[in-house]
């Protein structure tokens, strides 16, 4: 009777192979896993070689700042070498970092003196650069370049002149308390000389931008046709915002960190310098729009010889309340990153000098303010 299963000497030829070949004699294969790996190490090798970069980068930077520091020797707090410090700062951060959004600028101003003319930034910059190429897209650079590194000097050497000079007439006690009255006062009187610098430059510029095809082809050949006494209008509320909400959200984000200011590194402290200088600059775009949009009106549609308040109420019957706001997001988005990058780069030069970064002061002692 035959068997209902394969006999024993059937099933050895048939698995013979398997059976006499075990995983362990059989060659590896790579597994996808492994292939996986060898990617992650070659982004790891890169990143290494960057943190070299980066460290090569900061200890040359360490040495040029020690560097500079032992040719100027330590800068005493408030004295006439910090002044002229905070002054050069100020001059680098305002003028490097306007220059650099004058694109920005340029397609801002048109589209607040006429809404249909572009419907974005690509498409303005696209129409702009076919018309008048690269240097289109640029109108306007050199009278931002110089007229906001004027205006930077004094707004931000001004700003720590007069700080200083304020808390010592309300004493140490009464500056803690009315903080922040003493930076927006501080910030004004800053800004009231800083514009007298500003405003020829201002005004040629918006006008250069307003302007197809620009009036003046020069800087100084535009300033000699204008004087531009109108753009001070948008200046000062902006400067007050910019200094003052920027002190507060400092001192802010340093209340919710563990440990005081002067616990953290450089790095950190330029870090928050930037982000509360983000912040601020959206304040700053918020308060000060309305101005700015009037400030483009009226450098583009003043009538000769119209009296200036003649002109505004011209300008806002025509364009009413809501035509103050238009472009607020694009100038909320510049804003914001222009005031990040000048507190960033201010504060940075601070940290190159030696000199601590702005803001998050801690309150004076029991003592102090008794004595």
């Amino acid at each position: 009777m035959h068997s209902l299963f394969p006999a024993k000497s059937i099933l050895q030829d048939t698995f013979a192979y398997r059976i006499s070949h075990s995983p362990s004699d059989q060659k590896p294969t790579e597994s996808p896993q492994k292939r996986l790996f060898s990617t992650w190490s070659a982004v790891d090798d890169v990143k290494s070689k960057a943190n070299s970069l980066s460290d090569e980068a900061q200890k040359e930077i360490a040495k040029a700042s020690a560097a500079a520091q032992a040719k100027t020797g330590q800068i005493e707090l408030f004295s006439a070498q910090y002044y002229a410090a905070c002054t050069f700062g100020g001059l680098a951060a305002c003028g490097l970092t306007h220059t650099a959004v004058t694109p920005l600028d340029l397609v801002k101003c048109r589209r607040q003196v006429d809404s249909k003319l572009y419907k974005g930034n690509f498409e303005a910059w696209g129409k702009i650069g076919r018309a008048e190429g690269l240097r289109g897209i640029f109108t306007g650079w050199a009278p931002t370049f110089f007229g906001y590194s004027a205006q930077g000097a004094f707004k931000y050497g001004g700003y720590e002149f007069f700080k200083k000079f304020y808390s010592d007439l309300a004493g140490v006690d009464a500056a803690y308390r009315y903080k922040t009255s003493l930076y927006l006062a501080a910030s004004a009187s800053a800004e009231l000389i800083a514009d007298v610098a500003l405003c020829p430059f201002e005004a040629v510029k918006v006008r250069m931008q307003t302007t197809i095809p620009p009036f003046a082809s020069s800087t100084f050949g535009g300033i000699s046709i204008i004087t531009g006494k109108e753009g001070t209008a948008g200046q000062i509320p902006y400067t007050m915002m910019k200094f003052a909400s920027f002190e507060t959200i400092v001192e802010a984000i340093y209340g919710y960190m563990p440990r005081n200011k002067s616990d953290y590194g450089k790095g950190v402290q330029t870090g928050v310098s930037f982000a509360g200088g983000y912040l601020a600059g959206i304040l700053c775009a918020i308060v000060s729009h309305p101005a700015d949009v009037m400030v483009s009106k009226l450098n583009a549609n003043r009538q000769p010889g119209e009296a200036f308040g003649a002109a505004t109420g011209r300008i806002y019957k025509d364009i009413g309340f809501t035509g103050l706001w238009n472009g607020l997001v694009l100038r909320i988005f510049m804003i914001g990153t222009l005031t990040s990058l000048q507190w960033g780069i201010y504060d940075s030069f601070k940290v190159f000098m030696g000199l601590p970064t702005t803001g998050g002061a801690a309150p004076p002692s029991k003592q102090t303010a008794s004595s």
